[in-house]
């Protein structure tokens, strides 16, 4: 008789789900992932025991669209929604909600970001969205949330030191409302990191983990839980305790390397504007050095804490039973391309964040990395699949499963970006863009100077052919997300 072959057989038992995302976490930045300044042994940890995923793409460059789409598993153009400030329908089902059927309890540990904070009192109630626990706080200190309210119980006299400042889009709803009654660090964007004026057992960071652990111990022994931890950082403005700060020389702190073209548009700006204004972006080395310093501080912070949660779960004895996933809703630009923060065009910069994956009982050979191309829409698929739960067919998604057990390829020949300003397809080689007005540009991702410099004059049938694949896959969506059950009866 033919002998069957060899296959990873996933435990039945539904896992338990802990999903850790951070804000503005680029790729390149987890030691993991090949940088050789970022110092973070816990998510180095975390991928050498389960799978990093070297070439997964969020599906939108901007926090809110990004969250939303990742945790309802939905295209941007499937839940119409492209830009920061569009709120998510409470009828969209999300990840809690298709888990919730089977037993598990779920909660939500800092930053979620479906509803906009800028215009909203954060004393009221926040819409359940599935979830069966809610501790929001989506931005560090400027708002009456759970987190002030966390350090009002632990230390009250630090309530003034715990802002990093109020929003710019927030000071007109504070100002017509008399909701905002909080002192903040001013100014709120600056290239000059700043040390935590408080204890460094008050930050934002720290509530998130300590809200973790703690719903990690109320549930370590009973039904399946969902636990969705939230961190605000790396996101600017650059603050992190003196301690994270410190592991930094800044002086070692690389600088991008620019085309030609672009080095004269930055010695020019330098010229014209006020360098001694901490306010005005000149883009010299020393200011991106300053900028990269207080980013990776924060990642660092974000990693002491992810090895708390991490230690927590082996403590309780639930580490094997748990699937993990460190992940992001975005990059930063961090000086590349003479911008910071995110945004379109979308380059890798933006759109290629970590995605570590750790399942004891599920991973197959832990320390792989897989090189295959993934999407962010595919994270509830993935975790649907492990859980045993049949997919729901507006879930467009592909599942990782298979790369996690080894019993299956996984990926697919391009990466689907959407923005307001139009769209890109992210192949092995190239970018291709189709702006909003029409104009195509590509990049050559293997070429020296990669994404700075637009090929498309010279790769005309390279352009037409990602422009086919491109429309294959709008249609795709179109038609998928909108089909009809036919039932016979």
């Amino acid at each position: 008789m033919p002998t069957a072959p060899d296959r990873r057989v996933v435990p039945y038992q539904r896992p338990n789900v802990l999903l850790i995302h951070t804000d503005q976490h680029r790729y390149d930045a987890v030691g993991a992932n090949g940088s050789d300044v970022v110092q973070t042994p816990n998510l180095d940890r975390l991928a050498a025991e389960g799978v990093a995923f070297d070439h997964y793409f969020v599906n939108t460059p901007l926090c809110m669209p990004s969250r939303e789409s990742y945790l309802t598993g939905q295209y941007p153009s499937q839940l119409d929604i492209y830009t920061n400030g569009i709120e998510l329908p409470e009828s969209v089902p999300t990840l809690p909600e298709f888990l919730d059927n089977y037993g598990y309890h779920s909660a939500n540990l800092g930053k979620l970001h479906f509803l906009t904070h800028a215009n909203r009192d954060h004393r009221e109630t926040h819409p359940k969205y599935g979830f069966d626990r809610l501790e929001i706080s989506d931005e560090p200190g400027p708002y009456p949330d759970a987190y002030r309210a966390w350090v009002e119980k632990r230390d009250p006299g630090a309530l003034d030191d715990v802002s990093l400042g109020v929003p710019p889009a927030a000071r007109d709803f504070h100002r017509d409302t008399g909701v905002g009654d909080i002192d903040h660090l001013d100014p709120r964007y600056t290239t000059e990191p700043r040390p935590f004026p408080a204890d460094a057992d008050l930050t934002h960071s720290t509530f998130v983990a300590d809200r973790t652990i703690e719903y990690l111990e109320s549930r370590a022994d009973r039904e399946p839980f969902l636990a969705v931890a939230g961190f605000y950082s790396p996101h600017s403005p650059w603050v992190a305790p003196q301690e994270y700060l410190d592991l930094y020389d800044r002086e070692e702190v690389p600088v991008p390397d620019f085309p030609p073209e672009v080095e004269a548009e930055r010695e020019a700006i330098a010229e014209r504007e006020h360098a001694d204004d901490p306010t005005t972006e000149t883009f010299t080395d020393a200011e991106i050095r300053a900028v990269r310093h207080g980013y990776y501080a924060m990642v660092s912070e974000v990693d002491y804490h992810v090895g708390r949660i991490l230690d927590r779960l082996d403590e309780l004895g639930v580490a094997d039973d748990t699937l993990v996933v460190f992940t992001s809703d975005h990059g930063d630009w961090l000086g590349e391309f003479l911008r910071y923060t995110k945004g379109w065009p979308a380059e890798d910069a933006i759109t290629r964040v970590p995605c570590l994956v750790r399942w004891p009982d599920g991973v197959e050979d832990p320390g792989r990395r897989v090189d295959d191309i993934v999407e962010a829409v595919d994270l509830v698929p993935t975790i649907l699949d492990a859980a045993g739960i049949q997919r729901p067919p507006h879930l467009l998604g592909e599942s990782l499963l298979p790369a996690l057990t080894r019993t299956g390829s996984v990926g697919r020949d391009a990466a689907l970006v959407e923005d307001v300003n139009g769209k890109a397809l992210r192949t092995e080689e190239y970018r291709y863009l189709l702006h909003a007005d029409g104009r195509e540009e590509l990049f050559d991702l293997t070429a020296e100077y990669h994404e700075y410099r637009d090929v498309s004059g010279d790769h005309p049938d390279v352009v037409a052919d990602h422009r086919k694949r491109l429309l294959d896959r709008l249609t795709e969506i179109d038609v998928e997300s909108q089909r009809e059950v036919d039932f016979p009866y």
